[in-house]
Parts: C-alpha cells; structure tokens; sequence
C-alpha cells in the first residue's frame, strides 16, 4: 500500500530528528562547526523534498512547528531560519547535483561543496553567514568575505558595513607600480591592501573644504579610519615633519604597516589627480626611507588620495617613477552649508506641494 503524503512526511521528519539528536551530541564539542553543517544538511533536505515531494507551501511552517516541539530547548528551528538554511545550501550547492548531494550528506557534510570553501564555512558564525548569501551574487565574491572575515575577525556589524561598501568591488583596485618597484612577493600583498575608491562614509563634510578638514575629520575619526583602510595600519602621525635640507616638509599622514613591514606615506588631495602630486610624494617617500627607514624594513610605501583621477594619466605618471606608490579616489559625505538648509524644501514640504497639484489636476 502505498504511503500517504502524511505518512511519508513522518518518516522524513523521523530521519530529520535524528539527524539533529546525533548533532547536539557533538556540539558541544565543536559548536559553530557542527551548527553550520547541520544548517547545511537541513537547507539540503528542505530543498530535495521541495523537489520531489508535494506538500505545498505551508511545508516550512509545519516543518519548523514540528522541530521545535521535539526540540523546546534548542533555537533555530524558526521558519525563517529554516529558509535561511534552504538559501544557505542553494546557494553553495550546484543545482545541478542537488539529489545527489542530499544523498551523500551522511558520509560527507559538505556534499556538494569545493573542500577548501568548506573548510571555511564553519569557522564564521551563522549570523556572518546570512549576511554573506543574503548580499553576495557569486561565490567568488561570498568567498572573499568569508576569508577576510577570518582573517581580521570581523564582527558581524563590521561585516554589514563591508558588504554595505562593496569591498570585494574595491580591493586591489588602486592603479600602482608595485609590480615594477617591489619584489613579487610584497608587490602582490601590497596591491590587495590598497583599495579604489575609499569609502569615508563616516565623515559628513560642508563645503567649501580643503585637505586639512578631511585630515583633521579622519584623525577625529582614526578608528572608523582605520577600519576603512584595512588589517596592518598604525598610525603614526599628521602633518608628520620631515627636515631636507634645512627645509620643513609635512607628510599629510604617515602610518606604520605591520604586515608590509613598511611606512606607508598617505597624501590627500580635494582636487582632480594631476601628474604633479606624484612627483611630490615621490620626493616624500625618498625622504621617509633616507630618515625614519630601518634596515630591516622595507621600502615605504605612498598612497594618493583624490576626489578624482583618470586612470590612464595615472598610469603615466607613475610610470618612470622608481618609489612604490598607489594613486586612488576617495568619496565623503557632503552637507549642505547651514545658511543653504533653510532654503530648500523639506520632504514633507515637497509631499505637500504634490498633493496639492494632484488635487488640483483632479477638479
């Protein structure tokens, strides 16, 4: 006789609960990595049953209803996190070997799943990992955050604000010489520290301004600074002061990178980039690695920042220089001028203006 749909859903929430009475003998042994694969199994399970059974729509509900009576002590059996755990395996799982995966799960938890990508997967938390598949359009880019979220152990809101910026968008971005004027072994580490644009999202600047504001608004700020410019920076100091000659020069900011093992010299420009500023922090770089550079450190390093550049006379610019450098863009927050604000119209104004035409045109 053949099983009724009801009867079939039981011996399937049977095996489930299993599943998940073997898991909670081993979580607390390995708790992220055990909950992540289980998460993984039930998103894999959910998904095979959508495919191949007919229990409608209300399946999820009735599924998440059922594990939490059978399990009152343990969270995560909420609807909407079982449809996060279907979108979590959809995601990392090739469609096309969706049954297949399922099947194997008992012998491999991660069916289905590049080895290395697996590894990684459960050493974040469940919480880091809804925001990676919930923004990520491609596992490259879901890849990316997982690393460097291991890496720099990122919180959960540091995450939110990397992914809010689209880092995976900017990293190694900045037009460098690095290939030409460091060892291939620093040059590539080099490139992925630096970013293009810079987000300063956290500064909110009137205009007009000059380099000095944004100097003093991002040591104001040197924590959210420092999180926008990556793992490794110590900041040394502003408008830093360096003798040639008898002549005072003042580096607009200095930073210390302890990964690099080198200074990093950063210049800030409130204008379009111009081959000039190159030159002039060629000269700055040269100064820093003759006075403040150790034996054992590495060549000093300089960043440009602009409100703008063209990528091409970038590329020209540094082309015969022999200092390592990167040029790139930075964006802020702009306000408007205090005796500006009055003078515009409020949302609410402009709703109002809107409904009176609307009215009008009705009449």
């Amino acid at each position: 006789m053949k099983l009724t749909q009801e009867a079939a859903y039981r011996d399937w929430l049977a095996s489930v609960k299993s599943r998940i009475y073997a898991a909670r003998m081993n979580i607390a042994l390995s708790a992220n990595s055990e909950l992540i694969a289980l998460y993984y199994e039930l998103g894999a399970r959910i998904t095979e049953r959508e495919s191949t059974a007919q229990w409608g729509s209300g399946f999820i509900d009735a599924f998440s209803k059922d594990l939490r009576s059978s399990f009152p002590d343990v969270g995560g059996f909420s609807a909407k996190n079982l449809r996060y755990c279907r979108a979590f395996f959809r995601f990392y799982c090739c469609p096309a070997i969706w049954q297949q995966a399922v099947a194997k799960l008992a012998s491999d938890p991660w069916a289905g799943v590049e080895a290395e990508l697996a590894r990684q997967l459960v050493q974040i938390p469940w919480g880091h990992h809804i925001q990676i598949f919930s923004k990520c359009s491609e596992l490259a880019e879901a890849g990316f955050y997982i690393g460097q979220t291991i890496e720099q152990g990122w919180s959960r809101d540091v995450l939110a604000l990397q992914l809010k910026s689209r880092l995976y968008d900017r990293a190694g971005k900045a037009v460098t010489n690095f290939p030409r004027t460091l060892p291939t072994s620093q040059s590539d580490l080099a490139q992925q520290t630096l970013k293009d644009p810079y987000t300063f999202d956290f500064m909110a600047m009137t205009a007009p301004y000059n380099e000095r504001d944004v100097e003093r608004q991002l040591t104001r700020h040197i924590t959210q600074f420092l999180l926008e410019l990556g793992k490794g920076f110590a900041f040394i100091g502003r408008q830093y002061h360096l003798e040639v000659a008898g002549n005072g020069y003042y580096i607009d900011l200095l930073f210390y990178h302890i990964i690099l093992k080198c200074y990093v010299v950063v210049e800030l420009k409130n204008r379009k980039f111009i081959p000039e500023y190159a030159g002039k922090l060629n000269f700055y770089l040269s100064a820093v690695d003759s006075l403040l550079k150790r034996d054992d450190d590495h060549p000093t390093i300089g960043l440009l920042l602009c409100r703008d550049k063209n990528n091409i006379e970038v590329e020209f610019a540094l082309r015969d220089l022999n200092k390592p450098m990167g040029v790139s863009e930075y964006t802020l927050v702009e306000t408007l001028p205090d005796n500006l604000k009055g003078a515009l119209p409020t949302v609410e104004e402009i709703e109002q203006d809107l409904q009176q035409l609307q009215e009008g045109s009705s009449e």
